[in-house]
């Protein structure tokens, strides 16, 4: 009885030992949008990291920042900040509903996940997994960046020894682990069979905080909608702190979701008003488009002539090393500067592939980009499946009988929507009143207002020009595109207004974009 007791006073005391620990080495981060923000001890080990700290080379918002001098941010800061907030929603949960017997281990693996959810992003971020990607390594183009992340992390606690330091502050290894992967990249299921191995189903609610499959609203929204909206110049309508106070966990079928006040659904259409209109305006911003398509051209041609070493000693071309995680590693937008300014004693400066790259870029620099040359509403969705541009190269062939066009332009489908093709995401979305916090129910759009979109995406037909001298030529190929195909132009739109009006129309000319489009 005497040794139980002993261990039991050792228990208590090693427990307030790891408390005070923990007080004396939490470091404080001044945060442009969070402010000054908390973090656990293990987060800043995690952080101090060569995996982690490449972020700081890779930018938010891709080739925005050519656009947006002021979105010079990186992913380092977004993932610390998404860190914060996830242990912000998490700690509220756990004050407001102790109920949910949410512990110390859940709260920071919540954090950990919230931290480490962007590790694999690679250069340019989207860029890299939706443009390069798909054309560089076709076998596997349906690579994301989350595959790599749940690598990347792997990777991360391995090389830098964590484990030990992970099981000193509390948490246990696999199941947390696992735990934490499974947050970075939940399932979207719907089974009544539970998909999860690091929680039980009554901590379900969990897996909704970092990246929630069930509605999109989790946050890692919250935090690049803010700062995204801060470092680009737009005003960010939605409150995310509003909707931390006003969560909750509810019973629904007998998994637990968390819910908002009934009264902040027209908050949450808010939000996902903010991401399309950011879509719009910045991420799908059509001069953003065109020097992400250069960066794109540029990395294609450089792909098998920049070589980073990975494990082993084995050297892998761009699109090869993220297969390799020590490879990956060293895969940041500094890429860029190898083709720009590449070694002189390095075989780089003299292979023509790599000098083609190098002029890309150096279009980008002087601004000599890609011209816009039209686009148009893509209201048939089998057109998404069959790619228009297929058809292009002919197109200009037989109306310009120029065969040298055919490699002078290139097509994109660019979707906009709530985060949820062409559904609302309302419709999947939990709230709970003043009066009974404990039941949950979905608000019909009718009760919410007369006024919401009843369509909730849309795709957009763009085609650029690589070469300006055929800007003219390639308008005049594709306004008759559209028109035998039966797509609306700006020259179409402009025609039946004019028409509308009864004023007597002449042949339009092609629309002359300025040089900087």
């Amino acid at each position: 009885m005497l040794n139980v007791q002993n261990c039991n006073l050792w228990s208590f005391k090693h427990l307030h030992l790891s408390i005070f620990c923990s007080f004396l080495f939490t470091q404080v981060f001044n945060d442009p949008i969070h402010g000054h923000i908390e973090l656990h001890p293990l987060l800043i080990k995690i952080i101090d990291t060569p995996q982690f700290q490449r972020l700081r080379n890779i930018k938010q918002l891709g080739g925005g920042y050519y656009v947006f001098p002021g979105a010079s941010h990186n992913r380092f800061e977004h993932s610390i900040g998404v860190g914060h907030l996830a242990g912000e929603l998490v700690q509220t949960l756990k004050l407001k509903q102790p109920e949910l017997d949410i512990s110390e281990r859940d709260v920071l693996c919540v954090q950990i996940a919230g931290l480490c959810h962007d590790l694999g992003h690679g250069p340019f971020s989207h860029l890299f997994d939706g443009m390069f990607n798909p054309e560089a390594d076709p076998e596997h183009k349906d690579w994301k960046h989350e595959d790599a992340s749940l690598e990347m992390f792997d990777h991360l606690v391995k090389t830098n020894g964590l484990a030990q330091e992970m099981e000193r502050y509390g948490l246990i290894l696999p199941p947390d682990l696992t735990f934490i992967k499974e947050m970075i990249k939940p399932l979207k299921s719907d089974d009544a069979e539970w998909p999860y191995e690091g929680r039980d189903e009554n901590k379900s609610f969990l897996y909704e905080i970092v990246s929630n499959k069930q509605n999109g609203i989790d946050v890692d929204k919250f935090d690049y909608f803010a700062r995204d909206c801060h470092h680009l110049g737009i005003r960010n309508n939605f409150d995310h702190q509003r909707f931390i106070m006003f969560a909750r966990v509810c019973d629904v079928n007998g998994r637990k979701h968390i819910c908002s006040r009934d009264k902040e659904v027209a908050n949450l259409y808010d939000m996902f008003h903010t991401r399309n209109s950011l879509h719009r305006r910045a991420y799908q911003h059509r001069v953003t488009k065109s020097v992400e398509i250069m960066i794109k051209d540029a990395l294609l041609k450089a792909d098998h002539h920049i070589l980073t070493k990975g494990s082993g000693g084995t050297t892998l071309c761009l699109s090869k090393a993220k297969t390799d995680m020590e490879a990956y590693t060293k895969l940041t937008d500094q890429v860029i500067e190898r083709i720009l300014h590449p070694c002189s004693c390095s075989n780089e400066f003299t292979l023509s592939p790599l000098e083609e790259a190098r002029m890309i870029l150096q279009r980008i620099m002087s601004r000599d980009l890609y011209q816009f040359v039209g686009e148009t509403k893509v209201c048939n969705q089998g057109w998404t499946k069959n790619w228009p541009w297929l058809f292009w190269p002919t197109m200009i062939v037989k109306k310009t009988n120029k065969k040298q066009q055919q490699t002078y332009t290139w097509a994109r489908v660019v979707t906009l929507d709530y985060g949820m093709k062409n559904k609302d995401p309302i419709n999947t979305t939990y709230f709970y009143t003043k009066a009974n916090p404990t039941e949950a129910f979905k608000i019909p759009r009718e009760q919410v207002s007369k006024l919401l979109p009843v369509c909730f995406a849309e795709k957009i037909l763009r085609v650029y020009c690589k070469n300006s001298a055929s800007l003219r030529d390639a308008k005049f190929c594709f306004q008759s595109w559209c028109h035998e195909n039966d797509f609306l132009t700006e020259v179409t739109l402009y025609s039946v207004r004019r028409v509308a009006r009864g004023l007597i129309m002449k042949p339009q000319s092609p629309i002359r974009l300025n040089r900087h489009l």
